[in-house]
């Protein structure tokens, strides 16, 4: 499958059984079931899963592309966290199941042990859809190292608990819950290698939600009169707008850049550190100062429930504190540059 027909494939469904609007007007989850079973239809949640396997084989840029996608319709149910599930589980060559899936831990502070018995303890926080999924795919630790299982969310404990944007964000607790099935993580295969991989993902959904935002917003400036005219007439007005044209170029370039690092690259490397690192820290920037600046030109509706501007808005802030906030990485990204030392820092910059 190329980018293309994945990207296209999934606009389409999301554009047919995801509308905001329609979302907004619904007073239920209805909708969810339909639109999650023309994803599945499509192969989307088990893209990252080899066609052995019983899934897409679609590539990792194709994947990235779907993320991109769902970021654009502020989606709200989880098929990028499947898709992250899926390829977690890949990494151990463990068979993925059909249906939803999330992963822990989401949170770099964050840890599961794997016991000597093979059952898995600890207490994650802020796990993404955690009380929608059925499975939980999760990365432990023990003594030799790092390992990776498959848990039936059933046998967790999971409380209650929203994001920003109110989509599921769960405390998970493990007490002595026995996997559906373990193996040892890749070498090299670490924690932090599944917060880059969710950290990029999730970079490329707040530039995508960023996106529809730049348009939502024009597209109101031009039809809001206000004494007379446009008020996208108004200079100031043209300034925001210009501001926001710049942080939405920033999010999608920075993104974009880490999610082609990664689908080129044989592994996670300091490359692949460097960039899935400086997007997070960005684009979380990004969405920071973009929601403010659209939420301003759209004045007092835009703030309110029926209007549609939130579900993008609170979904982007909500994303910028999964699989570590900015402050987070902006402080990993001074430890990688200062032990490479101030030799190499400009090499290191415009390399890139």
């Amino acid at each position: 499958m190329s980018e293309n027909i994945v990207a296209e494939t999934a606009e389409r469904i999301f554009s047919d059984l995801a509308d905001a609007q329609t979302i907004n007007n619904v007073a239920n989850d209805t909708w969810k079931a339909p639109l999650w079973a023309a994803l599945t239809d499509a192969g989307l949640p088990l893209a990252w899963i080899p066609e052995e396997c019983d899934g897409s084989g679609a590539s990792l840029a194709d994947g990235f592309a779907v993320a991109a996608s769902s970021g654009k319709f502020a989606i709200s149910i989880p098929l990028v966290e499947t898709m992250l599930a899926g390829w977690l589980l890949s990494q151990a060559g463990l068979p993925s199941p059909q249906g939803k899936m999330t992963v822990a831990p989401a949170r770099p502070q964050d840890r599961i042990t794997l016991n000597p018995d093979g059952t898995l303890s600890g207490r994650v926080r802020s796990i993404p859809f955690a009380s929608e999924a059925a499975h939980i795919a999760v990365i432990a630790q023990d003594a030799r190292g790092y390992s990776i299982a498959l848990v039936e969310a059933s046998a967790c404990r999971i409380e209650a608990g929203e994001s920003l944007g109110s989509d599921a964000s769960n405390a998970v607790t493990f007490d002595n819950v026995r996997p559906s099935s373990s193996k040892p993580a890749l070498s090299g295969f670490t924690n932090r290698s599944l917060m880059l991989m969710g950290a990029t993902l999730r970079s490329l959904q707040i530039a995508g939600a960023l996106e529809t935002m730049l348009e939502m917003t024009v597209r109101y400036s031009n039809e809001r009169v206000a004494f007379e005219k446009q008020i996208s007439k108004f200079q100031a007005v043209q300034h925001n707008l210009a501001k926001l044209a710049g942080e939405v170029a920033s999010a999608v370039t920075a993104a974009g850049s880490a999610a082609d690092t990664i689908a080129n690259s044989a592994s996670l490397d300091d490359t692949v550190f460097f960039e899935a690192a400086a997007a997070k820290v960005r684009c979380a920037e990004a969405a920071e100062k973009g929601t403010a600046i659209a939420h301003q030109v759209h004045g007092a509706i835009g703030f309110s429930m029926e209007h549609i501007l939130h579900r993008y808005t609170l979904r982007a802030l909500a994303w910028r504190d999964d699989f570590g906030h900015e402050s987070y990485w902006a402080t990993e990204l001074g430890k990688f540059v200062a032990a490479r030392g101030a030799d190499d820092l400009w090499p290191l910059v415009a390399s890139r």
